[in-house]
């Protein structure tokens, strides 16, 4: 098949802009019809966005193209939620072509998702050039797509008209090719400028970036993050109980009308909240939700102080909500503007029997640059620490988030992987959106030389050695009980407890023998290990004062 460059100077030529209609809506704004399309709005000061060598008519035919096939490759509810009505082509450059959205969600959701669909569409439509894809948020220079019928039919003739000469130039580009066209999908260049390894390397880049970002919009639940797709472990089996307690009774009725989370970053503080909001939604329709992080309430309320209207704040927060979500509370540390209006926003709603939902990097006393009259109010409910994930935990979590990407990974892998990242989710879930996304633009099977390379898992601290002597320091510290006391015959409840639990953590996080453990730990026989880990792994199920402690002690190892 012949190949041809893409002809600029069909495009460059100076165009044609006099063929208007101006009018005034009922509103008085003016709107300038070219052919049978309108355009958006726009007021006597503002230009229509210009694109180099192509008229506003041939913008709109390519947008549909571009559409067309879109939707030809999504799904339709898809498509129907991030482009339908929602994505338009605003212009195009020598080198760049620039599209607008509605919000900034959509936005990421089409960089972060859609972005090779919208790359693929362009060369469907505009040939193989490698154009650079800009998308702009709300810009009201909008080209669209969208037809209307009342126009004049000297409109209909002229637009006829400057469409099929548009069509017409399409298929001298091809005129060694198949003809004829009657459709801008089906209309292509062949121009051989296909993207470096260093512009596919950026994309998986991009790709890990803006999971890593967690960015999200605080007046939107995330659908996604539901408790389903959660994994519950050791490390946080407390917090998702409660969680799932609030959701399926909020507010003064249930259990925890003020429930607390905190932990470092990572670990799924997030996730949770949005998890309870989505299941208030289901169950409790009616109820009013605000979710919100702590530095969007602050914005909120200084935007209300400049327009002289705090008293609207304060009656939306107070009167309007039934359950108040706020994220990473620690953000309003010396803030005391903002403190004292949250101090009785919080008096408002408790005394309401509201629901009260916060997370936070540290814990309530913890928190520097915070008066103690609030300190003292977030304790009030259930303070929950969320830990560090076990090694089962990461490996669980590895593998739900490989079957949702579709990614297969040997259980050699994902042990590495979860024997390298230890204190972070995201980074543990980023780190197999990147091999997933490395592996479809390379087009190259993964293996475990690749994932260490991409990964750099040799750049992370080595596991630590633990000892059966180890495990005995901790627990024995952690319950104030001497070593020689685990190690000897003596009976006593507390003394016995302690050591089940050593004797536990030894067969699990060293899976050392039976035998062995029993002949530490004072001479036993390994039927006394068993009844050990038996009596261990039951109470576990019910005890969450002894899940807490395996945890504590789990994490100073």
């Amino acid at each position: 098949m012949a190949s041809h460059e893409f002809p600029f100077s069909h495009f460059l030529n100076p165009i044609n802009i006099e063929n208007k209609i101006t009018t005034e809506n009922n509103d008085g704004l003016k709107l300038e019809r070219d052919n049978q399309i309108d355009t958006l709005p726009i007021s006597e000061n503002q230009e229509i966005p210009k694109s180099e060598g192509f008229s506003i008519e041939e913008l709109r035919f390519i947008n549909a193209g571009i559409l067309e096939h879109l939707k030809s490759n999504i799904a339709t509810q898809k498509f129907e939620t991030y482009f339908d009505s929602n994505f338009s082509l605003m212009q195009i450059k020598r080198n760049e072509v620039i599209f607008n959205v509605a919000t900034n969600f959509i936005k990421n959701i089409i960089e972060d998702q859609f972005r090779e669909f919208l790359g693929r569409s362009l060369r469907e439509v505009l040939g193989n050039k490698n154009f650079k894809i800009s998308i702009l948020v709300n810009n009201q220079q909008v080209i669209t797509a969208s037809n209307t019928s009342n126009t004049s039919n000297t409109s209909n003739t002229s637009n006829t008209s400057n469409t099929s000469n548009f069509i017409s130039s399409l298929e001298r580009v091809n005129e060694n090719n198949i003809i004829n066209k009657k459709s801008v999908k089906e209309n292509t260049f062949t121009l051989d400028l296909s993207p470096t390894k260093e512009d596919l390397i950026t994309s998986v880049e991009s790709k890990y970036i803006n999971h890593m970002e967690n960015n999200y919009d605080e007046s939107n639940i995330d659908p996604s993050k539901t408790f389903s797709n959660f994994i519950t472990g050791h490390s946080n089996q407390l917090a998702v109980a409660s969680a799932i307690a609030v959701a399926r009774n909020p507010g003064k009725s249930g259990k925890y009308p003020s429930l607390y989370l905190h932990s470092n970053s990572g670990l799924g503080k997030t996730h949770l909240l949005n998890a309870v909001a989505n299941g208030i939604k289901d169950q409790f329709p009616h109820l009013r939700i605000c979710l919100i992080t702590a530095r969007n309430f602050l914005k909120e309320m200084v935007e209300y102080i400049k327009d002289n209207n705090i008293e609207q704040f304060q009656r939306k927060y107070s009167e309007k909500v039934d359950v108040l979500m706020i994220d990473d509370i620690h953000e309003l540390k010396n803030k005391k503007g903002t403190q004292d209006e949250f101090f009785h926003i919080f008096n408002e709603l408790y005394n309401k029997g509201k629901q009260l939902i916060f997370t936070s990097d540290k814990a309530p006393a913890e928190i520097d640059g915070i008066p103690e009259r609030i300190k003292t109010r977030l304790q009030w409910g259930l303070v929950i620490d969320i830990q560090k994930p076990d090694i089962e935990t990461r490996i669980a979590i590895l593998k739900k988030k490989a079957l949702g990407l579709d990614l297969y990974l040997s259980d050699d892998i994902l042990t590495s992987i979860a024997t390298s990242i230890k204190s972070n989710i995201r980074e543990l879930e980023g780190s197999l959106i990147k091999l997933s996304a490395f592996s479809d633009v390379m087009k190259m099977d993964i293996d475990m030389e690749m994932v260490k390379d991409l990964l750099k898992l040799n750049n992370y601290t080595e596991e630590k050695t633990i000892t059966l002597e180890d495990i005995a320091k901790i627990t024995s510290t952690h319950y104030r009980i001497p070593v020689a006391d685990l190690k000897s015959k003596a009976r006593s409840k507390e003394i016995t407890k302690a050591r089940h639990i050593a004797m536990y953590l030894s067969r699990k996080i060293m899976h050392t023998t039976q035998q062995e453990i029993g002949k530490f730990f004072g001479g036993r026989d390994h039927t006394s290990v068993i009844h050990a880990l038996n009596k261990i792994t039951t109470q576990l199920k019910v005890d969450v004062a002894l899940s807490r402690d395996i945890i504590q002690i789990e994490s100073h190892l």
